[in-house]
């Protein structure tokens, strides 16, 4: 198995550039996307004077750091998006990937959970560490050991993610027994038609007339959801590396990712698009 030819031999076996490259196209096209919906809903106002993010901003970081993050927002903005377009279009690859891990990593400085972030700064930190990112949206594929290392740290954040999400699902008695699944299905099912910003949410009606009701046979239903989500969390990184079981891997992660993503499609296409992105990488 090449990853762990890679491993054993000091991350000197050769593996296919073109991986990563395809990898950076996707990585700039989700982050494109990510950072033009920001602009919306709000995002543009985000920091204006006399809003309440501005207040809090303030009482955060303090007046001087405050006045000078609402100088550079709306700029950076702009520019961090354009350079996700940049990058996809593969102009001058590694300048905009450090623009735009700079821009995604502006909004640690005011989200209150910014995991998907995190998690952007931790993939396109690999990409930044390839040593062949291509050039416009022509993908080079051959053998070599440009982009070994940064193919197998995607492979092992990637594994990382997956086995600790199982781990932390594993740990939860409401998740695994359906009932935090059921919860959440009920109250969006009561509460719908009063939020804000509906488009952020998309559940098919059938699942919340069928199982949105908070019954027992609800509850044992989103226990075998909860079971699944599990089972194909911890089976997805070996069978991803596996050519015999990749395309079913495949198949399995893009049909669980697309189910979260219809939970909270907005709060999720960033980890979902990076997510099923990264496993261009498990191919060698």
């Amino acid at each position: 198995m090449w990853f762990f030819n890679a491993l054993s031999s000091g991350f000197q076996y050769p593996t296919d550039p073109g991986r990563l490259q395809w990898f950076r196209i996707l990585f700039g096209a989700v982050l494109t996307t990510r950072f033009a919906l920001a602009l919306g809903q709000g995002g543009w106002n985000r920091l204006a004077p006399g809003s309440l993010s501005a207040h809090l901003t303030k009482q955060r970081w303090g007046p001087a750091r405050a006045r000078l993050l609402t100088s550079v927002y709306r700029p950076a903005l702009i520019t961090r998006t354009g350079a996700a377009v940049a990058l996809t279009a593969g102009l001058v690859p590694r300048m905009a990937l450090l623009v735009v891990l700079a821009g995604a990593a502006m909004e640690l400085l005011y989200l209150k959970s910014p995991n998907a972030v995190r998690y952007t700064l931790l993939t396109g930190t690999c990409l930044l560490l390839a040593g062949d990112l291509g050039h416009s949206l022509v993908v080079e594929h051959g053998s070599s050991t440009a982009n070994t290392w940064a193919q197998c740290l995607l492979v092992l954040i990637t594994t990382d993610i997956y086995f600790n999400s199982a781990w932390q699902k594993l740990q939860s008695p409401q998740f695994r027994s359906g009932l935090y699944l059921a919860q959440w299905i009920h109250t969006y099912h009561q509460v719908k038609e009063q939020l804000p910003y509906r488009r952020q949410y998309s559940i098919p009606g059938f699942i919340l007339r069928q199982a949105g009701n908070l019954t027992s046979r609800d509850i044992r239903l989103w226990h075998l959801v909860a079971a699944l989500v599990i089972a194909i969390e911890i089976a997805l990184p070996p069978t991803l590396l596996i050519e015999q079981t990749r395309p079913y891997a495949i198949i399995a992660g893009a049909a669980m990712h697309c189910a979260f993503t219809c939970l909270k499609p907005r709060q999720l296409i960033t980890f979902s698009g990076l997510t099923l992105g990264t496993y261009i990488a498990f191919i060698a």
